[in-house]
């Protein structure tokens, strides 16, 4: 690719998804590098997305939001950024199959899950039948008045055993490695709310902390780098990620027009059209 890319998309769940859809709307050269991981895929049915009354797999949506994307000419390419350098004015990236340059980037990449060390295909089967759930807001309605094990000791952990107690009283918080050890004030809240605590050792289920910070419009503090979606400090729901995502590709397209305005000039068709009054 020897003209830089307007905006080099790095991630296609559901903010990437989005951000490509804006961008391509928008007329502007994009590329989307996805390496088919993102955690919306993992999903057996979502409840919580709006528009999906029976709900939907998150599988079947990212496939939806891909045929969008691509009706739009967004162009998708299957493989894994790795290398990304900012030189000058543009970044530099590279994926298995090839590489190009680009005046902005947007990382859409979201966190990984750490998984309990149990096989693959028990883990899956787990998942899909609802026993292990990374998402206390997705799946707070789900686990009502069922027993409820959250595995964590700090206060994340904490916070998630009190969040789900909303939902259920039988919670139970367990320590991932040995006892727990909790601050006097969070030990109390437990023991007001009726949280049992249990010591470990247990392996951590939960999403990864190490966000991204970016501005009200989704701007990193690297000039032409931008972020959207669960790897930014937040609210991790699909329906907050396609927010990021809309407002972060409207200011890569505001920023770039800023920096060099683009007037849209009459096509065949249109001169044809406009012959006639």
């Amino acid at each position: 690719m020897d003209e830089p890319l307007d905006c080099l998309i790095v991630g296609g769940g559901p903010a990437g998804l989005t951000a490509a859809i804006y961008l391509s709307r928008f007329h502007l050269r994009i590329l989307l590098v996805d390496a088919g991981k993102s955690r919306a895929g993992m999903i057996p049915c979502t409840h919580n997305h709006a528009g999906f009354p029976d709900g939907i797999s998150g599988q079947e949506l990212i496939a939806r939001m891909k045929e969008q994307a691509q009706l739009y000419g967004t162009r998708i390419v299957e493989d894994r950024v790795t290398r990304l350098d900012c030189q000058g004015e543009l970044f530099s990236a590279e994926w298995g199959s090839g590489s190009a340059t680009a005046k902005t980037v947007l990382l859409a990449t979201g966190v990984t899950n750490r998984r309990p060390p149990m096989e693959e295909e028990l883990h899956d089967d787990a998942l899909a039948r609802g026993l292990i759930r990374y998402c206390p807001i997705c799946d707070g309605y789900e686990v009502t008045d069922k027993k409820v094990g959250v595995i964590g000791s700090d206060s994340h952990g904490v916070a998630e055993a009190l969040f789900l107690r909303s939902f259920t009283k039988d919670v139970t918080l367990i320590a991932p490695h040995a006892e727990l050890d909790l601050p006097a004030e969070d030990h109390a809240m437990l023991m007001a709310a009726g949280v049992v605590m249990v010591d470990g050792p247990a392996e951590a289920v939960a999403a990864l902390d190490k966000c991204i910070v970016v501005d009200s419009h989704q701007r990193a503090s690297v000039t032409g780098l931008y972020a959207a979606g669960d790897v930014v400090i937040g609210l991790d729901q699909i329906s907050h990620a396609m927010g990021e995502g809309g407002v972060a590709a409207t200011t890569i397209r505001n920023d770039l027009y800023a920096e060099e305005p683009r007037w849209r000039e009459p096509t065949t068709e249109m001169d044809e059209a406009g012959s006639g009054s």
